[in-house]
């Protein structure tokens, strides 16, 4: 209870704070070609219970019905406001509105495509009994996953190498998690995206 006390006031604070950032990205997005400015796909969460995932929209309109749902790199899909909100991580603000309803934390392992999911083993599947977050260890540690996913044999690396790396620093991290660490977390987040 006390986590998610934090993670709402967190996401509170959050929201007010960053509002005219919100606003700011959100008319550029929509300036660039009048689409939508957020971003609604379907991940997994706590206890396997999918949710939709908020961001603000950095791809073409219906970018997931022609393409993958995991990006590679130099993906042409991506808008050039998009490049930057990727490149920041500023993409990933909206899903502070995902912690407010309860869905997300503010650290948790990222939520994750079905597809992908399904391909769990019963030990990596133990990320679920927590809320996914809007930053963990491994999302730090693979800061620039598009980076290695290139060539024609990128989804191959990420089920086999990346996805598994990650959960596995997920794990560790979640055996030995306290208020401070998450803490430590965050700001660490923070202080990444605005290098």
């Amino acid at each position: 209870m006390l986590k998610r006390a934090f993670d709402f006031l967190g996401a509170v604070l959050g929201l007010l704070v960053l509002g005219p950032l919100f606003l700011g990205i959100a008319l550029a997005v929509k300036h660039h070609d009048g689409g939508p400015v957020f971003y609604r796909t379907h991940r997994v969460g706590r206890y396997g219970q999918l949710f939709r995932l908020i961001k603000f929209r950095t791809m073409m309109v219906d970018a997931d019905k022609v393409g993958p749902g995991i990006t590679a790199s130099g993906d042409a899909r991506i808008t050039p406001v998009g490049r930057f909100l990727r490149r920041t991580k500023l993409d990933e603000l909206p899903q502070l509105l995902n912690v407010l309803r309860g869905e997300m934390s503010l650290v948790g392992p990222r939520p994750e495509d079905p597809r992908y999911v399904a391909l769990y083993t019963p030990e990596q599947r133990a990320v679920l009994a927590v809320r996914p977050g809007i930053t963990s260890a491994a999302s730090l540690a693979y800061r620039h996953e598009e980076q290695l996913l290139t060539g024609p044999d990128w989804e191959r690396v990420y089920r086999e190498d990346v996805l598994p790396d990650k959960l596995s620093i997920d794990l560790a991290y979640l055996s030995h998690r306290t208020f401070w660490s998450d803490l430590g977390l965050i700001l660490r987040t923070v202080r990444t995206a605005v290098r």
